[in-house]
């Protein structure tokens, strides 16, 4: 062995022609002020928003608010309460709503 120390992913660029972009030295772009002033989840969460994604529980947020708004049977009442069943275990808890019944849509179509 010619080394002191083991050099593991300098080998592995090497291999693959890549330790020449590996030594250049201000190569790429530079990273934003923006970007480290963030940690990582908070720069993940911009770039996830920004990029269109959202959770599975706001997605459902979404589709609940669409049915609330154009509920008119018990039928779409019950169909309305199992989403937002399933809402309540997915979403933060203090996001979770209570369901809602056909007499109290007003207020259901209020919150939601």
């Amino acid at each position: 062995m010619d080394r002191e120390y083991n050099d593991l992913i300098g080998d592995i660029l090497e291999a693959s022609g890549e330790k020449d972009n590996y030594n250049n030295k201000g190569k790429g772009k530079p990273l934003s002020k923006e970007y480290l002033k963030m940690d990582t989840f908070q720069h993940f969460q911009k770039i996830a928003r920004d990029a269109g994604y959202l959770p599975p529980w706001l997605q459902l947020q979404k589709e609940i608010s669409q049915l609330v708004h154009t509920c008119e049977t018990e039928q779409d009442v019950k169909i309305i309460n199992e989403k937002i069943s399933k809402y309540n275990k997915m979403c933060p808890s203090q996001m979770q709503k209570n369901l809602i019944s056909l007499s109290e849509l007003q207020e259901a179509k209020r919150i939601w």
